[in-house]
């Protein structure tokens, strides 16, 4: 399994902003819907970049590019506080989730109807979007990746419903899953298997943390 992921900082618009970088290596594939290396593909590292909750750049792949290492990686966004990312780990399914719920969002919402924002007690903004990265150290077919981000999506929802938040995420979450690109390919990722149901724990875990971190940060009681 890849190393712990490292914390960085960098001046931008005007704010100190963190990015959280996850160093694999070589002989890794990951599924992502990412904004840069989305798709099912061979990569090296995960980068979770925070940027300004107005942010307003038009290139954000380029954007990202800047901030990443050499190499062929996964590149997210978000505006939540990625220096206060939660980690979980079940069997082997490392999971890390970067929590901001602002604009809790039930997927399935009547047309028109536009989602309630949550107004922190506080002066300082309350970001909203839930970055989730899960490591598995098996190799899987794509059917069993695709399954993989439907579980990681199960998983968090069932966290954030229980942390106390009527929704199944925000509009601007997004997922990514890193498994091996050698050895025997794992057919299922479900919350059923043996690596979905490790990923599902671990990534259940993370959120749920995430979540209740963010509320407490924020004075906001869902």
């Amino acid at each position: 399994m890849p190393s712990p992921p490292s914390l960085s900082h960098r001046h931008e618009d005007g704010a100190r902003l963190a990015s959280l970088l996850w160093e694999f290596g070589p002989g890794w594939r990951m599924i992502s819907s990412a904004v840069l290396g989305g798709g099912i593909v061979p990569a090296e590292w995960v980068l979770n970049a925070q940027v300004v909750a107005a942010y307003a750049r038009m290139d954000p792949r380029e954007h990202l590019r800047e901030l990443a290492p050499p190499g062929t990686g996964v590149g997210m966004m978000t505006a939540a506080s990625v220096d206060r990312y939660t980690r979980a780990e079940d069997g082997g399914a490392e999971a890390v989730a970067t929590v901001g719920l602002r604009v809790p969002t039930w997927a399935a919402s009547p047309e028109g109807v536009p989602d309630t924002e949550l107004r922190p007690q506080r002066l300082h903004p309350a970001p909203g979007t839930v970055n989730i990265v899960v490591a598995l150290p098996v190799a899987m077919s794509d059917a069993a990746l695709v399954n993989t981000v439907m579980t990681v999506t199960e998983a968090k929802t069932q966290a954030l419903i229980e942390a106390g938040y009527a929704c199944t995420g925000t509009a601007s979450d997004a997922v990514c899953v890193a498994v091996r690109a050698e050895g025997p390919r794992e057919p299922f990722g479900g919350p059923r298997s043996v690596w979905g149901a490790r990923l599902a724990r671990a990534v259940h875990h993370a959120v749920l943390d995430g979540a209740r971190a963010w509320s407490a940060a924020h004075d906001i009681t869902p």
